[in-house]
């Protein structure tokens, strides 16, 4: 049996409520907000003698009263025309009424309408003719009693029969309206977002119960709580201004960092403005945007290096072509019968146009593009080889101590260029330091959305100025020795990653705060993985690194090969080489396989640049790589 074996059909409960209108003694009729008929019931249409053409939904309202005054349903109309009009105009007023009428063939019957919450009519007509009928038999035998006692009790059963259709119509707007009440709240709680109302007095009128997940720590339930008691004192001097705003009849959208929490928080302020014209209050959308806020700052780091990189290509290359002249020169000079000053002269240039190579490399590191390369890694570790890697750079008078308070269990990181910015810190720190002191690094996590990365010394600390410029390229306060590119690279590293750095001053010397972003490194659940590589042995090692990670794995070595594997059921994932030697590609494949209607997700590895259009058109991991960079790709890029 099917899941909808036992579920009535559309057309057997229109049928059945249609049976249920026929077992009614009374003639009923619906008719939809255009006085269009929708449905009655069968003694509605035999009362009235009325063809079918007006009982068949869509039937207009005017025609059956057009039809009613031609048969002399209501008796002798003197202009049938305005008689049509006016009934048509009464009912589109949609106002409750009962009535009691005379028909041409002599009977009596009470006409009762209740307008629809969702529009339209729904009307009851009762014959009445007995019921009058004894009404005039105790009007005769009853003497006794006094014709105003009488049209007194028909009054009030004329005003309870209102009295009664009234409240019918109410209960059902109260139950439809209960019904929207509940759906808007369930769907206010299910939104990712912060959903509140203030009014004037800034007390919360309506909340729904997410503002502790976009401001880790406030309370859930703070209906009738003030505002700044609730967010808290630095939260309410950063709204505040917007607040007024808002106050003022003012809509506005802020974006702020909440210290505590280290969150990124959007806020669209509504003013709630009431009949009058006049601010009520104001309606609250707070929305968690920290790793859009990550993404979008690695985006603009990005785009400032390809800016970077186009701006100094073409003066390094030819500030390169002019030291490899000089160096060959020097070369030329030193071949000759000079005298020993000379010789000086020229180590002494050959040195400094060998600075400017090194300079040039940094400024390439700087400004070419740059690819992040995520890896499972245990931060623990990672400091502890960060401390033997700068222990030889240290002199016996200054100290390195290291606390790792981050969590045990890996994170993704770009490994290499977390360290080389800690030891580019570090380094920093020793030549602050001037022979002797302490440096102290420290990494935490930071409300489970940033890994920190702090460094202390015990120096003089940083000028204003270097406050001030610190992190801006060539900047330096070590005369010719430095080149400026230390902090910089540094930034760079870190904005790259989607993170951010600060410069600042302690009680005993300078600090560097570094935050990346704290993502723990998840695997994605095994897979059947197609692997399509031309080269034997890079397929292998590819191979055993996906089987390492918990994988089975089919090889192809071509595109005509993966085309023919593509019909195993059970592909989970394609990997595959952007060149794969002839006519295929990697994209090409992909295209390819996504006609055949392989649904399964698809990546490429490659050792293009990163800005070929060949990587752009999926998910691209940059040739060579580790397993766990293997392993922190598949996790990041693959849906589980």
């Amino acid at each position: 049996m099917s899941d909808t074996d036992d579920i009535t059909t559309t057309p057997d409960i229109a049928a059945l409520t249609q049976a249920g209108l026929n077992l009614i003694q009374q003639a009923l009729s619906i008719y939809d907000s255009e006085l269009r008929f929708v449905v009655g019931n069968r003694t509605f249409q035999t009362m009235f003698n009325l063809p079918k053409r007006l009982v068949t939904r869509g039937a207009d309202f005017e025609d059956t009263i057009r039809y009613l005054v031609e048969t002399g349903e209501y008796g002798p109309v003197d202009d049938p025309e305005v008689f049509v009009r006016d009934r048509v105009e009464a009912a589109r007023a949609f106002e409750p009424h009962y009535m009691e009428r005379s028909r041409s063939n002599g009977r009596m019957i009470s006409v009762e309408g209740s307008p629809l919450p969702q529009g339209g009519w729904v009307t009851v007509y009762t014959d009445i003719t007995a019921i009058k009928r004894q009404e005039a038999l105790l009007r005769a035998r009853s003497a006794e009693l006094s014709d105003q006692v009488i049209a007194h009790s028909e009054d009030l059963s004329h005003a309870n029969r209102e009295l009664a259709a009234t409240n019918a119509a109410l209960e059902e707007a109260k139950r439809q309206l209960t019904e929207m009440e509940a759906r808007a709240r369930v769907t206010a709680e299910m939104m990712p977002a912060h959903i509140a109302r203030i009014d004037r007095n800034l007390t919360y009128t309506y909340s729904n119960r997410q503002l502790g997940s976009v401001l880790p720590g406030r309370p859930r339930n703070i209906v009738g709580l003030n505002t700044r008691d609730v967010l808290g004192d630095a939260v309410f001097a950063t709204i505040e201004g917007n607040l007024k705003l808002a106050l003022d009849g003012a809509a506005s959208v802020l974006e702020f960092a909440d210290e505590a929490s280290g969150r990124r928080v959007r806020v669209a302020f509504t003013p709630d403005v009431g009949e009058d014209g006049a601010v009520t209050g104001v309606y609250f959308l707070s929305m968690d945007v920290t790793e859009e806020a990550q993404a979008r700052a690695a985006l603009m780091q990005t785009r400032k290096r390809e800016l970077a990189a186009q701006l100094t290509s073409g003066m390094a290359h030819d500030f390169s072509n002019l030291l490899t002249i000089i160096l060959g020169m020097q070369a030329k000079l030193m071949q000759m019968d000079l005298p020993p000053e000379a010789r000086n002269l020229i180590d002494a240039t050959t040195g400094a146009a060998r600075r400017g190579g090194a300079l040039l490399d940094r400024i390439a590191t700087l400004s070419g593009a740059r690819i992040v390369r995520a890896e499972p890694v245990e931060v623990a570790r990672l400091l502890a080889e960060t401390e033997t890697l700068a222990g030889p750079s240290l002199p016996d008078g200054v100290t390195l101590s290291i606390i790792c308070d981050a969590p045990a269990t890996p994170v993704l990181l770009d490994t290499g260029a977390v360290q080389d910015a800690l030891l580019n810190l570090i380094l920093n720190a020793r030549d602050a330091l001037d022979g002797s002191g302490e440096i102290r690094v420290t990494a935490r996590p930071v409300a489970e959305t940033w890994l920190e990365f702090e460094v202390r010394d015990t120096g003089p600390g940083f000028s204003p100025d270097a406050l001030e410029h610190g992190l801006d390229a060539f900047y330096t306060t070590k005369g010719g020795e430095g080149s400026g590119l230390g902090l910089a690279m540094v930034y760079d590293q870190a904005k790259a990653a989607g993170g951010q750095v600060r410069l600042a001053n302690t009680d005993r010397g300078a600090q560097v705060t570094m935050r990346l972003p704290l993502k723990p490194a998840t695997g994605p659940a095994p897979r059947l993985v197609l692997l399509v590589e031309d080269q034997s042995e890079i397929r292998a090692d590819v191979r055993d690194m996906l089987i390492a990670l918990g994988h089975q794995v089919i090889e192809a070595e071509s595109g005509e090969e993966a085309l023919d594997l593509a019909g195993i059921d059970g592909i989970g994932l394609v990997l595959s080489d952007i060149n794969l030697g002839g006519e295929w590609t990697g994209d090409r494949l992909i295209a390819a396989l996504r006609d055949r209607g392989l649904a399964a997700p698809m990546v490429l590895m490659s050792s293009l640049p990163p800005g070929d259009p060949r990587r752009g058109v999926a998910p691209t991991l940059s040739k060579p790589f580790t397993q766990a960079q293997l392993a922190a790709f598949l996790a990041s890029e693959v849906a589980p």
